[in-house]
């Protein structure tokens, strides 16, 4: 199979630091283990809705568990707590080393886009606020025609079919592990970017990239495409 030419990149955390939430959960829960608990309960409850044939927009159901999480604890979030976790997760930086790879990435030919559970609206907030928009070809959303949360299959096929491409020649790039077997279902290749609180699963198909960082990982993508 040869090397990909299309990377399509995840943008929670990927991307974007998600650890620049955490003092919404630290304020509200007193607890340092609140924010992957409610991240990881996002993501849980976006999988269920799509198994079970129903959509809810992402930040919709980020919001339903923030208030899910609270209710085990006896605590009520005010409508100003909410507020600020949304505004928190529409204005997370990128990690420090992102800009510089992603156009040293598109400075060696590749195509680059992203695919998330987000709204554009939302991405593009996102994206525009952490100074990346301008390097991405296209965005695609799940929001879009799809309304199937990754990893739903339908995802990946969704934005092979809109770029008229072969799946062999899009590389996933994530750091999460589900996200990552979603595209390798789907006949992507897939990058797994080790950020805290992320690590590899050693049973399922296995990523074709493992990296620290996104400046490493770009090293050996450039690498693989030149050799």
């Amino acid at each position: 199979m040869r090397d990909p030419s299309i990377i399509v990149f995840d943008v929670n955390e990927t991307l974007l630091d998600l650890e620049t939430i955490r003092p919404t959960f630290d304020r509200v829960f007193d607890d340092s283990a609140a924010m992957r608990l409610w991240f990881g309960g996002l993501i849980t409850y976006s999988e269920a809705l799509t198994l079970a044939s129903v959509y809810v927009p992402f930040t919709d159901i980020g919001a339903a568990v923030f208030r899910m999480l609270a209710a085990t604890r006896g605590i009520k979030p005010t409508e100003e707590d909410s507020a600020e976790l949304g505004d928190r997760f529409a204005s997370m930086p990128a990690h420090p080393e992102v800009p510089d790879a992603l156009r040293r990435l598109r400075e060696h030919g590749f195509r680059l886009f992203t695919l998330t559970d987000n709204t554009l609206e939302v991405s593009g907030q996102q994206l525009e606020r952490a100074g990346i928009i301008d390097v991405f070809e296209r965005r695609f959303s799940v929001d879009e025609v799809v309304k199937r949360h990754k990893p739903a299959p339908e995802a990946y096929h969704f934005v092979a079919s809109e770029l008229a491409a072969d799946p062999g020649a899009i590389c996933l790039v994530a750091s999460h592990v589900w996200d990552t077997i979603g595209a390798l279902a789907a006949g992507w290749r897939a990058a797994l970017i080790l950020r805290k609180g992320n690590a590899p699963l050693d049973v399922g198909p296995q990523p074709s990239y493992v990296a620290e960082d996104l400046d490493v990982l770009a090293d050996q993508l450039i690498a693989a495409r030149a050799a």
